[in-house]
């Protein structure tokens, strides 16, 4: 299996549930739909998705959602990489919209200010301690070199000097190694988490507190003094932080979650019946 996996499918959930609900709009195809926005051109684990929806419909058709797909995948990746097993509800219906209109408003950018990321969580009903906990899902996956470049400048032929001392000396410098001249705008992808990146574990938050965080995102963590204390209590505590995630797991992956008349069962995720 592709190690990648387990990553691409995390964030595929997260982006799905943050904009129109759990409803697997994200899966929609077309222009100006959410899948066409330029903040989702990096998502994967498309096929997967598609691939499990083909199989379910030859063995029980017109009964699986794509919703419910997304959302058992990503809770299944994430035990995959070596976390915890969550047990989630079934039963989400697939929406008929999606809108890249609605992207940006409703999701987290990396160079979001802590003030700006519980503006977000708030409005989806999700607590400040969702907003750490839901912050680990970084211990896997990947990011292309210009979702943290705003941590470093960019002079004009491409080059990053870092400009952010929260960020830890070293840690910079090996990311500009990996991030050459011109990567900002290249297909190069670095892990989110260095020490452990395709194991879903607590290294994140330790990360955290030795100023490896990736993302402007994941630095304020650690930094803002609402949050600080359960950084370091996930980054000693890894089964806290399990008993933790499988909480906060659950209640993203019933967002905005439609039922009956309000969505449908699609027979492809791509495309509404």
């Amino acid at each position: 299996m592709d190690p990648t996996i387990p990553g691409k499918l995390l964030r595929l959930l997260f982006h799905d549930c943050f904009v129109e609900g759990c409803d697997a709009s994200i899966l929609l195809e077309g222009n100006g739909t959410e899948r066409s926005d330029p903040a989702n051109k990096s998502l994967g684990g498309f096929s997967v998705i598609e691939n499990a929806k083909r199989v379910l419909e030859i063995f029980c058709p017109f009964t699986v959602s794509c919703a419910d797909i997304v959302a058992l995948a990503a809770r299944d990746a994430v035990e995959f990489a070596g976390g915890p097993n969550v047990q989630i509800p079934t039963g989400r219906r697939d929406g008929r919209i999606s809108l890249t209109t609605h992207v940006r408003p409703n999701i987290v950018d990396t160079s979001f200010t802590m003030d700006q990321m519980i503006n977000i969580f708030t409005i989806k009903g999700l607590s400040l301690d969702d907003l750490v906990i839901l912050s680990g899902a970084h211990t896997i996956g990947s990011a292309h070199c210009n979702a943290f470049s705003d941590r470093f400048r960019v002079d004009t032929n491409g080059n990053f000097t870092l400009i952010d001392p929260s960020l830890d000396k070293a840690y910079a410098t090996e990311l500009t190694k990996q991030c050459p001249a011109g990567a900002a705008t290249s297909t190069i992808t670095v892990k989110n988490d260095p020490q452990t990146p395709q194991l879903f574990d607590n290294q994140y938050f330790k990360d955290l507190i030795e100023h490896k965080g990736l993302f402007q995102s994941d630095s304020v963590l650690f930094n803002d003094v609402r949050t600080k204390e359960r950084v370091m209590e996930f980054a000693n505590d890894q089964d806290r932080f399990f008993r933790s995630w499988s909480q906060s797991f659950v209640r993203l992956s019933v967002l905005g979650v439609k039922s009956g008349e309000d969505g449908e069962v699609r027979t492809s995720c791509s495309v509404i019946n």
